[in-house]
């Protein structure tokens, strides 16, 4: 299916936005990417495949400038992706029904919305410096491996659900988490796609998706470089947190469910 210009640029548009916001938290975007795409395109093997290479675009950058900016810690992010990696392959691995799809996509994005709205209200109750807490190194590995399957099974890299726990969990400073996130992302989108195209699941539309590829990439280093320059995300975190439910609740009542029609 091809998109006529008109609506490219809207979809082009909104996927600009959604790399700046989502950058300047440390996420790629591809629970927005996923379900804006689902309002284009009817095959979720396109909208997969476009989500998953479109966060790869965004987090790439974004975890170069992290890692540049001496916020990334290899040691404390291994244990995390040493298991996601193989579960996100799995996980892109499956062939979902369609409905079944949509439905777990509706319920993540919701709850995802969820845990970002609880995270802002939480940092903004927060008065006193934040101290770190230590937690057992199989904590993290189970993290990793739950987070790593959800992510390659919807086509998402798992950091917009990684970052709200780790910060309820106050596993680290914000910046470290986001520098995670984003890595984390990275990681699991490239063990994603590899699980997609192994399975003849990797579909791409090309005219269309470069161009949706060429307005992310600009978003997100506009993004990345907000988040370093230590503007408040909270207020980020609420609208998107907005929009994910919203979406969301469509995705799931409409594709889904079937019990609407909107």
């Amino acid at each position: 299916m091809q998109l006529t210009p008109e609506s490219l640029s809207i979809l082009a548009l909104c996927f600009f936005i959604i790399a700046v916001l989502y950058s300047s938290v440390g996420f790629g975007g591809g629970s927005s990417y996923l379900a804006l795409l689902t309002l284009f395109f009817a095959s979720f093997f396109v909208i997969r495949s476009v989500a998953l290479v479109c966060n790869l675009i965004v987090v790439s950058g974004s975890t170069y400038l992290y890692y540049k900016n001496g916020h990334f810690d290899v040691k404390k992010f291994i244990p995390f992706v040493a298991t996601s990696i193989p579960l996100a392959f799995i996980g892109a691995s499956f062939r979902l029904k369609e409905y079944v799809f949509f439905i777990i996509l509706g319920v993540a994005l919701m709850t995802s919305a969820i845990l970002l709205v609880t995270q802002s209200i939480k940092e903004r109750q927060r008065k006193t410096r934040l101290t770190a807490k230590k937690y057992p190194i199989w904590v993290t590995y189970i993290l990793g491996a739950g987070i790593g399957f959800l992510s390659g099974l919807v086509g998402i890299g798992g950091g917009i659900f990684l970052a709200p726990i780790l910060n309820h969990m106050r596993w680290e400073s914000s910046i470290k988490i986001a520098a995670l996130a984003s890595f984390f992302i990275l990681v699991n989108s490239i063990s994603g796609v590899a699980g997609l195209v192994s399975n003849g699941m990797f579909v791409f539309p090309w005219k269309e998706g470069l161009v949706l590829l060429a307005v992310v990439f600009i978003g997100g280093q506009i993004g990345i470089r907000i988040s370093l320059n230590k503007l408040s995300g909270r207020g980020i975190k609420l609208l998107t947190a907005i929009l994910v439910f919203i979406v969301g609740v469509r995705v799931l009542l409409n594709n889904g469910l079937g019990l609407i029609d909107f």
